[in-house]
C-alpha cells in the first residue's frame, strides 16, 4: 500500500469521524464526505465499498482506544487514581465516538460485521476490562464488594457510560452536547460506586466527586 493510500485511506476515517459526531452518521452519506475531503466519490470508493466500512474501521478504532487505555497495568500496583483515569478515560471515549452511540441498535442492524463484533467486544473483552479494574480495586482496599456483585455493578456502569450522551440529549433538549456533559456522567458513576468505598478512601472519593462537580 502506497504512502498516498495510506494517507487518503486515514483521512477518510477521521474526517467521516467528525462529520458523524458533529451530524450524526445516518445524514451523511459518502458524497458527502467526499465533498468534505474535496475528493472524487470513486476515490473514496478506492478506499472502501460503502459508508458501513467506514464505521466499521471507526468502531476498530473504538475498541482499540478502550483495550488500551483502560488495561489493568502490569509493571505496577493500581491506586485511588486510577480510578480517576478509569472513569475518565470512559467518558473520553464515549465522547470521542458518540456518534456510535446516539443511535446504537440501529447502526449495529445496518452493519451487521460491526454487530458481531461489537457483541464479542461488549461481552468477552469489556467484560473483562471491567472485572479486573473492580477486581484491582477491591484488593487496593478502596472498594468492599462481594464476588457476585461485581457483575452487576459493571454492568450498571457500563450502561450509565453507554447512554449517557444520549440522556444527556432527552433531559437537555436546548443545551449542546459537549465534553462538560462527560463529568455530569462521572458524578452518576460515582454515586453508584459510593456505597461501597471504604471510610479510609471516603475522603479521596470525596474530592474525586468534587473535582467532577465543580
Amino acid at each position: 500500500m502506497s504512502k498516498t493510500r495510506i494517507k487518503t485511506y486515514d483521512r477518510i476515517i477521521q474526517e467521516s469521524l467528525k462529520l458523524f459526531n458533529e451530524q450524526g452518521e445516518r445524514s451523511i452519506t459518502t458524497n458527502h464526505i467526499a465533498a468534505h475531503l474535496g475528493i472524487s466519490p470513486g476515490n473514496l470508493y478506492y478506499h472502501f465499498r460503502n459508508k458501513e466500512e467506514i464505521v466499521y474501521q471507526i468502531f476498530l478504532m473504538y475498541r482499540e482506544f478502550i483495550n488500551q487505555r483502560l488495561a489493568v497495568p502490569e509493571d505496577r500496583k493500581m491506586t485511588v487514581d486510577d480510578l480517576v483515569n478509569y472513569l475518565d478515560t470512559a467518558f473520553l471515549a464515549m465522547w470521542q465516538f458518540r456518534f456510535m452511540f446516539y443511535d446504537l441498535p440501529g447502526l449495529l442492524a445496518r452493519n451487521p460485521q460491526m454487530q458481531s463484533e461489537y457483541h464479542q467486544f461488549v461481552n468477552t473483552e469489556l467484560k473483562n476490562i471491567l472485572g479486573e479494574h473492580f477486581r484491582e480495586f477491591i484488593r487496593l482496599g478502596l472498594l468492599k464488594m462481594d464476588e457476585e456483585d461485581i457483575e452487576a455493578v459493571s454492568v450498571n456502569i457500563w450502561l450509565v457510560v453507554k447512554f449517557w450522551f444520549a440522556f444527556e440529549q432527552t433531559s437537555r433538549p436546548r443545551a449542546p452536547i459537549t465534553e462538560e456533559s462527560g463529568h455530569r456522567g462521572v458524578l452518576q458513576v460515582l454515586a453508584l460506586l459510593k456505597p461501597y468505598v471504604q471510610l479510609e478512601y471516603r475522603h479521596a472519593f470525596h474530592s474525586l466527586y468534587e473535582r467532577h462537580a465543580a
